[in-house]
Parts: structure tokens; sequence; C-alpha cells
């Protein structure tokens, strides 16, 4: 059964740090690039960090030198340690499959997100 879990999402002032932890069911976290999105207040979702099955890292220039995504393949989970936050990192975070998987995944019906963590940064 497919389940993607966020959490570690809070109000922190801007400067401050975070640290989010996703938990996939094995379906979809073993062997698959995965990826952290977001969703600001009124915006549409977007990539924020991706990581092959191998560790290898991508990050979206507004986070890059702030953000480290990471994980453990042994549990099945994903984690992105945030940085130097900025009211404009303000939005809920996500996870799921990197991009060019969840595209074939979603020609085979997978259109699955969880309820996503709320980061709310302060100024």
């Amino acid at each position: 059964q497919e389940q993607l879990v966020e959490s570690g999402g809070g109000l922190v002032q801007a400067g401050g740090s975070l640290r989010l932890s996703c938990v996939a069911s094995g379906s979809i976290f073993t062997g698959n690039d995965m990826a952290w999105y977001r969703q600001p207040p009124g915006e549409p979702r977007e990539l924020v960090a991706s990581i092959t099955s191998g560790g290898s890292t991508n990050y979206a220039d507004s986070v890059k030198g702030r953000f480290t995504i990471s994980r453990d393949n042994a549990k099945n989970t994903m984690y992105l340690q945030m940085n130097s936050l900025k009211p404009e990192d303000t939005a809920v975070y996500y996870c799921n499959l990197a991009p060019e998987i969840r595209g074939r995944w979603y020609v085979r019906g997978y259109n699955y997100w969880g309820q996503g963590t709320q980061v709310t940064v302060s100024s």
C-alpha cells in the first residue's frame, strides 16, 4: 500500500533550522529517486531537492547551500535539513518520487501525495 508520511514542520524565526522527515512505503521508496516539494500559499507546488537511490543530490537554486537532502534506505526514510530559513521558505512541504519517475508512474495511474508538513518562517 502506498504511504508517504511527512513530519517535522513547525513555526520558526528567520535564520532558524528545521529537519523534515518522510517515511515512505517500500513500494515507493525502494530503488527510486525521491524528492522534496513545497507549495507556498496561493502558489503551485515546486521542486525543492531530489536524491537518487544512490545518494546523488540536486537542489533548487533558491535553497542551494541552505538545505540538505538525505535518505536512509534501510528505514525507507528521507530527510530535509533546512538551515538559515527565510520567510519565503514558508510552505507545505511534501515528499514523493522524483519528477521524472512520478511522470512515468502517473501515466500508470499513480497520483498519490501525503498530507505534507507545514513550515512557517516568521520575519
